[in-house]
């Protein structure tokens, strides 16, 4: 059972199917899109992610306002247990610290309730921003995954490996 969590700006709160065409208009934005491209029908893929039992998603709500999401999926066999995480914000809000206390706020949660030692996450290898927000939350990097995803383009692109582990966190 996910439960609402409280981060300093933002909240995060179990997504539901009424949050779909949201979810989906903000993936369509272009800058949004170029990171987190996927096929023509984004609601349908939103969908899967939702009734996935192996993805536990979150709408990230900044003033009343759904501005994004946040998932998680873990490894459950004992010896390599951990936590891995994605987000994604309207691009309208880019900037502001909102995604940085959204990661932070789900990592703790992960880290003091769910009883996780370690989280990985793996933005695009050219994707500044996202990687300094990740590196305020506390996660380093691992290792560049070479040619990890394809590209809009049709190309492949390199992915970065972060993890954070518990006492990495900060704030």
């Amino acid at each position: 059972m996910q439960t609402t969590l409280y981060g300093a700006d933002v909240v995060l709160r179990p997504a539901t199917a009424d949050d779909i065409p949201a979810l989906a208009e903000i993936r369509a934005e272009p800058e949004v899109y170029a990171r987190w491209r996927g096929g023509v029908d984004l609601a349908a893929e939103i969908a899967a992610d939702l009734a996935s039992p192996d993805k536990f998603s979150y709408v990230i709500e900044y003033r009343n306002r759904n501005i994004g999401a946040i998932q998680w999926s873990q490894e459950s066999d004992p010896d390599y247990r951990h936590a891995n995480t994605d987000i994604y914000l309207t691009s309208a809000l880019h900037g502001r610290g909102l995604g940085t206390d959204a990661v932070r706020t789900l990592a703790r949660h992960l880290l003091t309730e769910r009883g996780h030692h370690r989280i990985t996450i793996d933005p695009a290898a050219d994707n500044e921003a996202a990687i300094r927000s990740y590196r305020k939350v506390g996660f380093q990097a691992v290792g560049v995954m070479r040619r990890y995803e394809r590209g809009a383009d049709g190309t492949w692109h390199d992915g970065l490996l972060m993890d954070l582990l518990a006492e990495d966190l900060t704030g």
